[in-house]
Order: C-alpha cells, then structure tokens, then sequence
C-alpha cells in the first residue's frame, strides 16, 4: 500500500471528522503549518485521556526503542494512543530508520505522529517504510512570494474581513511569507475590528504598528515616482527607527519591484490583461505604479537600479555596523533616482 499524500486542509478536516490512521509524518520547510496540525493532534484525546495516554517525545531526547515500546502500549480508559515526536529533524538519518519496522507494522490503537519541523524528513529505511505501509503524508512547503498577497487575502476572507488593497501591500511586505506572524497579527485585527469590517492602512498602523507613511511600500511608491523628498524623508525614518523595516526588507522589496518592473518593459502588451498576466498579477491595483514606473525609469536605467541593489546586497552584509549600513542605504536611493542607463557602466 503506497504512502498517502495529503493537503493541510484536507487532513484537518479528517481530524476533525475523528478519521485516523496509524501514522503520520509532518515534514518540510513551513513550520507553520506543521506547528498547526501538531496542535490537532495534541487535542484528540481529551483532558482525562491524555494523561495515561497521550505521549509528547522530542527526538534528540529520546530512544527510538522506547519510541517503539511506548507505542505497542494499550491505552487506558481510552480508544487509543496519541504518541508524537517532535523535532525528527535534529537527529540522524539512522537513527529515524529505527522506528522502520514499527511504522510497516503500526499498532492499530495508537497515533504515531512523526514531526520534522523545518526540513525534508530523513532515513531511507523509515521513508520506504513510510511509502509501503500506508502512512498519511504532509509536506509543508514555503509558500511561493508571487502567492503570498493571495494567500493572506484570502486567509482575511476566511477571518470574515475584507482589506484595501493598500493595506494587503502593507501586510505584504510588512510581514512578508513568515506564516506565524501574518496569522497573529491578522487575527489581532480580526478580534480588534469584528466581522464585515475592512482592513484599512489606517487600522494596520494603529493596531500592528507599521506606519502607513513610512514603509518599505511607500518607499517603493515614492521611487518609482521619483519623488526625492519623500525619498530621503522615509530612508531618514528608517535610521532614526531601525526596527521599524529592517533594511534587508526594504532592499528586497525595492528589488521585487524593479524586477517586476523590467518585466513590465518587456512584455510588448501594456493593456491591462497582458501585464497582469505577465507579472502574475491576481488584481489590477498595482498596475499604476508599474505605468509610473516606466514613465520614469527606461529598461536600460531599469537594469542599472538592478545592479545598484545587489552591490548593496554585498556591501551591506560586509558593513562594520549598522550606522555603516544606513549610509550605505541612503547612497542606494540616490543611486536609484541618479540613474542613467548607460549599459556599458
């Protein structure tokens, strides 16, 4: 019987309907979805079960022996055990492949849940164990950076709120694809601001903090407009607040959209639906700062900011201190709004 491969949503809902099997391996680079599950896990039994039969192990801490024994046990006052091993990825190829033999022949009472939180599950015997014997598979991958609007619009959506599309950007690159933290802060709002109510700029700054007139999307804005004042008054900001946007956000950020905006120059289409598709794009709203864009920065002048942003990558990275660093920031945006496009520089 082959492994079974599932979806984050799929095996929720299969938890909540009391639908188990033997055993279940969470494994890949997103920690936030695997973080979730766990905690479905850890609430199948209730309060009086879980005493005698629900067991949280930790792999670096724990024999795989004594995983096995644990799990051959027969649960008390209960219809199963729930055994989960966390951390699977802090120890050794061989030694996951000695829970093999139990996951080909897993005891029909008990939940073995195996956890590799961050990272591709390991050992070759446990894997072919895993694929043969019919366990239930989950690989938590990172969410790609050209899905993460959509993802968090439509995790908003599922919260009963609406967002302005100026405030899905913010988000965006406030919180960027770390999973744990967009959820925390859209469920702060969602508590904050009740059913039906949109998520505005205004509400983001007043409630997570993240200024609305200083950020790395206004910054992006005032670039591809070449406003310089703003330009300078929001680099400013950023020194005089250095955590309010960690300067390898912004950088990066800048980046994306300059990248972008080279695509924008050649897809030969400028209508509307040909640039939303070349730049996989799910909403027209950012298109008005692409058309700015290329009014003011040509293809050639484009790919000369391109490279200003990786030469500061790596000076950057080299700087003695974080003083360094911000100067360093402020020669990038006038490098930017200098540009000249001569290819040959």
């Amino acid at each position: 019987m082959a492994s079974a491969s599932t979806t984050f949503a799929s095996l929720r809902a299969s938890l909540k309907k009391g639908e188990y099997a033997p055993v279940y391996l969470l494994h890949g680079e997103e920690g936030y979805f695997i973080d979730v599950l766990t905690k479905d896990f850890e609430n199948i039994l209730s309060d009086d079960q879980k005493a005698f039969n629900q067991y949280i192990l930790y792999a670096p801490q724990t024999d795989m022996p004594e995983v096995v024994n644990i799990c051959r046990r027969y649960p008390m006052m209960s219809d199963r055990l729930v055994v989960i091993l966390k951390e699977a990825q802090s120890v050794r190829a061989d030694v996951l492949d000695k829970l093999a033999r139990y996951v080909s022949e897993p005891s029909p009472s008990t939940i073995l849940v195996i956890c590799s939180r961050g990272a591709t599950a390991k050992g070759k015997q446990l894997m072919a164990a895993v694929k043969s014997s019919g366990a239930v598979v989950f690989e938590s991958k990172k969410i790609p950076d050209y899905q993460i609007g959509t993802h968090i619009a439509n995790f908003i959506k599922e919260q009963g709120l609406n967002v302005d599309p100026k405030a899905l950007e913010m988000l965006k690159e406030y919180v960027g694809n770390d999973l744990s933290r967009l959820y925390n802060e859209i469920s702060k709002l969602t508590t904050i601001l009740g059913p039906g109510a949109t998520v505005t700029p205004q509400a983001i700054e007043r409630n997570i903090g993240y200024s609305k007139e200083y950020n790395a999307y206004e910054l992006v804005d005032a670039l591809a407009q070449k406003d310089a004042l703003r330009v300078f008054r929001i680099a400013d900001y950023f020194r005089s607040n250095p955590k309010s946007t960690p300067l390898v956000l912004a950088s990066a950020t800048i980046f994306g959209f300059f990248s972008d905006l080279l695509v924008s120059w050649y897809t030969p289409d400028k209508g509307d639906r040909a640039q939303m598709q070349a730049l996989g794009l799910k909403s027209p709203y950012p298109l008005k700062r692409f058309a700015v864009g290329r009014r003011n920065y040509n293809a050639s002048q484009v790919i000369e900011v391109i490279r200003a942003l990786r030469q500061f990558d790596a000076q950057s990275k080299g700087a003695g201190s974080r003083q360094n660093e911000h100067a360093l920031f402020h020669d990038l945006m006038y490098h930017i709004l200098s540009a000249k496009g001569y290819l040959g520089v």
